[in-house]
């Protein structure tokens, strides 16, 4: 029987810009499925990749907000955004969707309807803070207040990020809402719970998740860790349902309650392939039905999964649905050994990477080459991603083509010799191995096999040394079979890298003169008389000037959204501000080096308000040239009404760290002027000349 296979990558969030540690999964996905597509039919019938963007939430409603959008409209944007970056990656999904669509509510409802029919969703009444100037429950990471264990201020509702103490919103003091910075108040709301602790949830998870193939096993054993011993019961329902206003699918026959993103954002999978099943005339119930013999695959980050190990079968289970084949657990990215810093330039988003002229397929050769079947971490160094391109892909692989293409076409009027050689034997028996190793999702271990016989192919072309052998009269038939040989070798790594570079091997296929590359193939080699066309250059070298750049871009690009730094404890931060002080005064003078660390730049106040609880504080909203404005805090409300602020030009330090304030996020500094010792009262806004555009720099 061959194969029907449906894969899923994990959905990206439409609140902000795909990044290089999303495109590990990403890349890691289309690398399988294009390897899958290069099979032959009696072995491979259909593979189908797809994906949608997650839309629905709080956060997406309170950005759709801030920016002055529907989050219809948002969410569009984002998908454009987002489609943008995966295309520029060459990420082929079969079908790149949205959660908020008929499909996705219609399976949202369906899924709903049985579980509740099975007895499965229990309706409860919880204790939840309340925003009560936004009119709204707050999530627990909107709910903000002082560490009930430390006293660390502007901690999160679950987790203080100071001592890493984890508790309730419930358990903080002094609480304030994020949204809106009021007081939060207790109030009674009824929920909707998916009961995963119940008998048939956890008999049917110890069985599934100890089942072979569905989990890795540190996946595997994760799960049991989390599903205690036999008869032991860790498991707590879960929450499906969150009060208007709400983003998101209102549950039905409950006006005024919605499923909770984290609810239909899987069922979003199912809403993609449902759409292109429609596109495509394809049966969905052959894919989702209980007793469906396709294949059914998700890879997903190690941060997700508890809720697609256990929630996300436990769901499609009882809801009557077919469950996961198996799920590809992959692990996180750092950055030169650490987590990524935007502060560093190593957050870095998909589209500055495009954007500084950076070929993609780099990074999708030096993800593969790192990339296993286990959850664990790759790095991305980038000194070494920089030498590992330049020296496996343009040192062995395409430095065998750029070598010998030339004379066949020069010489032989691009005709090859035969290319049947017993040296090429082991890179055509190459075959099979490393296709286990892609079926496997070791992609490092294939990729390696790969370039062992890209060194085989270099040393038989060094030893033989066309370029001489064309400055040699009567030595054209070694020419011809040495250069043929080559090509044929050159055809050979690029069929085994197509999965990984498949734009550069369809710049070869083109040159070659060949059908697109199938598994298969290995095994024909080009047949004597088999014209090539003309070589052109594949790939160039990294330069550490791009390297640099596109450092030095995400440093400017993402600096206005820098994560304020983990509270520390009051006597540390003290004991911070005097070493600078006193080093201040030590060293009155700046040279220009420390000037141009300050980026300043023109902005144009587009709101301005009151803030509730703080006596000198006014909120603006400042636009300076970039997607969304910015939220600043600034001391002057003695000497300015907001609404006179509205539309007025001043000057901001766009690169200073985010403050965490007791009213929310406050995004740079506005300047202004003002007489320390009070003889001239008042403070004076910088403003610009005429002329000056929201933000350009002020050098």
């Amino acid at each position: 029987m061959t194969r029907k296979i449906l894969v899923t990558s994990a959905l990206p969030y439409a609140n902000g810009a795909i990044h290089l540690g999303h495109l590990v999964e990403y890349i890691q996905t289309d690398i399988w499925v294009r390897f899958q597509k290069m099979q032959a039919k009696d072995k491979v019938d259909s593979c189908w990749y797809v994906c949608a963007d997650d839309t629905h939430g709080t956060p997406i409603m309170l950005r759709a907000e801030k920016d002055g959008m529907t989050p219809e409209a948002l969410i569009e944007r984002v998908h454009g955004e987002h489609s943008r970056d995966f295309a520029g990656f060459h990420v082929a999904f079969d079908n790149f969707y949205t959660t908020h669509s008929d499909e996705t509510r219609t399976c949202a409802n369906e899924i709903y309807g049985r579980l509740q029919k099975a007895g499965l969703i229990e309706r409860r009444t919880i204790e939840q803070y309340y925003d009560p100037v936004k009119q709204m429950f707050l999530p627990d990471r909107f709910i903000k207040g002082e560490c009930p264990k430390c006293g660390a201020k502007d901690q999160y509702g679950d987790n203080c990020e100071s001592c890493g103490a984890a508790y309730t919103p419930n358990d903080l003091k002094n609480p304030y809402s994020a949204v809106s910075g009021a007081t939060p108040e207790l109030r009674n709301s009824d929920h909707y719970f998916f009961k995963l602790s119940s008998d048939s949830c956890q008999s049917f998870l110890r069985r599934w998740t100890r089942e072979p193939g569905h989990l890795q096993s540190e996946a595997s054993n994760k799960m049991q860790e989390w599903l205690g011993s036999e008869g032991e019961n860790k498991l707590t329902d879960w929450d499906i349902s969150r009060d208007a206003p709400y983003f998101g699918f209102e549950i039905p026959d409950a006006p005024g309650k919605y499923f909770y993103v984290w609810l239909d954002a899987p069922i979003g999978y199912m809403g993609s392939f449902k759409n292109l099943c429609s596109k495509k005339g394809l049966d969905f119930d052959e894919y989702f039905k209980p007793d469906s013999k396709t294949e059914l695959y998700h890879f997903i980050g190690k941060d997700i999964l508890y809720f697609h190990a256990l929630f996300w079968p436990a769901e499609l289970e009882h809801a009557g649905f077919r469950t996961p084949s198996g799920l590809f657990v992959h692990g996180f990215l750092t950055v030169d050994g650490a987590k990524m810093s935007k502060s560093r330039g190593t957050f870095i988003t998909a589209e500055s990477y495009l954007n500084t002229g950076l070929n993609p397929e780099w990074l999708r050769y030096y993800y593969a080459a790192k990339l296993n079947s286990t959850m664990e971490d790759i790095d991305l160094n980038l000194e070494d991603f920089a030498a590992r391109v330049n020296s496996d892909l343009v040192g062995k692989y395409v430095n065998i083509a750029s070598r010998c293409a030339g004379f066949i076409s020069k010489k032989f009027d691009g005709v090859l010799a035969d290319t049947n050689a017993e040296w090429l034997k082991p890179l055509r028996e190459a075959a099979e191995s490393i296709a286990q190793a892609f079926e496997e999702r070791e992609f490092s271990r294939a990729l390696r096999e790969v370039m062992a016989l890209a060194d085989i192919a270099n040393v038989v072309v060094n030893e033989r040394k066309p370029w001489e052998l064309a400055k040699q009269e009567g030595r054209e038939a070694e020419l011809h079979a040495a250069c043929s040989e080559a090509i044929e070798a050159f055809r050979l790594l690029t069929l085994y890298l197509k999965p990984v570079l498949p734009k550069v091997a369809e710049a070869v296929e083109a040159f070659l003169n060949v059908t697109p590359l199938t598994w298969n193939d290995a095994a024909t080699p080009l047949a004597a008389g088999h014209k090539i066309g003309t070589y052109s250059h594949l790939m160039t070298r990294i330069d550490s000037k791009q390297i640099a750049a596109l450092v030095d871009a995400n440093k400017v690009s993402l600096a206005p959204v820098l994560e304020a730094a983990p509270q520390k404890h009051a006597e540390k931060q003290e004991k911070a501000a005097e070493v600078a002080v006193a080093a201040a005064e030590a060293s009155p003078h700046i040279n220009i080096d420390d000037f141009m660390k300050v980026d300043l730049r023109i902005a144009k106040i587009v709101d301005a308000g009151h803030v509730e609880g703080a006596e000198k504080l006014i909120r603006l909203s400042l636009d300076i040239g970039e997607e969304k404005p910015r939220q600043v805090f600034a001391g002057i409300k003695s000497a300015y009404d907001p609404a006179q602020l509205i539309g007025r030009m001043t000057v901001m330090v766009a690169n200073l760290a985010p403050r965490k304030m007791k009213f929310g996020m406050s995004e740079g500094m506005v300047m202004a002027a003002s007489d320390p010792d009070g003889k001239t009262p008042g403070i004076f806004l910088l403003t610009p000349d005429v002329g000056a555009e929201p933000g350009m720099r002020v050098k």
